[in-house]
């Protein structure tokens, strides 16, 4: 039976956090606003959308939401939400900020990643699930056992010989609701200290039939350290050692 086909109608970005592993770069600048060879890392999304025609924005921020009014007029499409629970709450607090948007089929992603391959923010897909990419070495980040496409489980630890899940997903209609339903409930109980994207993939898993969209490593890039965006810009090396003599020389 051929499933049916959904089409994104609105993305929603999230953009709260801190970003407390690239300190000290951000400690002036948010995460998705840092310049990564010459670009914005949220710019690489919001273009990969603008590519793929999903013009129906919304930015959840919250660390230094200042700066984003300012961006945002570059973008007038992209609408802005405020999270004020961002540094007592993790980011289920940006989704329940934005949980209202969660009506339609629609697309959540993080602001904090550089999008290299348009193609995997595409808006067709026949069912809610995650981008994922074929991992077959040693990974921190969360791995996806599967069978065929859909999920059956999910490591938080890591590991090797699975589907490394990049923080893009899509809902069908009736799955975003179900996913309004659960973070709120979670959210309004107490349970603040997750991740939004436990609730379906660990919490309430039993309620979604989550699937992967296949992409190749690459495609996506997670910067998630001062380390790795040291590796992928050189040019931050120098601003950190001009820092650094700054500081002795106040000492």
């Amino acid at each position: 039976m051929n499933k049916e086909k959904h089409t994104v109608k609105r993305a929603i970005i999230m953009a709260a956090g801190i970003g407390n592993r690239m300190l000290p770069i951000t400690a002036e600048t948010p995460k998705p606003l840092v310049k990564v060879n010459g670009k914005r890392m949220i710019d690489s999304v919001i273009e990969a959308l603008h590519k793929n025609g999903i013009t129906d924005i919304h930015v959840v921020v919250g660390y230094l939401k200042n700066h984003f009014q300012k961006w945002k007029q570059e973008y007038p499409d992209v609408q802005i939400i405020e999270n004020d629970l961002y540094s007592t709450s993790n980011n289920i607090s940006s989704l329940y900020a934005a949980r209202y948007l969660l009506d339609e089929d629609c697309m959540i992603l993080d602001a904090d990643q550089i999008i290299n391959n348009p193609e995997v923010l595409k808006r067709e897909f026949n069912s809610s699930g995650y981008v994922a990419s074929w991992c077959d070495h040693f990974t921190n980040e969360w791995l996806l056992q599967t069978e065929g496409n859909k999920i059956l489980s999910c490591s938080r630890n890591g590991g090797s010989e699975g589907w490394r899940l990049y923080s893009v997903s899509r809902w069908t209609k009736e799955d975003a609701q179900r996913l309004s339903h659960y973070i709120a409930k979670e959210f309004e109980s107490g349970n603040r200290q997750i991740y939004w994207d436990d609730v379906p993939v660990f919490l309430h898993k039993s309620q979604f039939n989550l699937e992967i969209s296949k992409v190749h490593e690459g495609d996506i890039e997670e910067i998630d350290s001062l380390q790795e965006l040291l590796k992928k810009d050189s040019k931050f090396r120098a601003y950190l050692s001009e820092r650094l003599g700054e500081e002795r020389q106040d000492a």
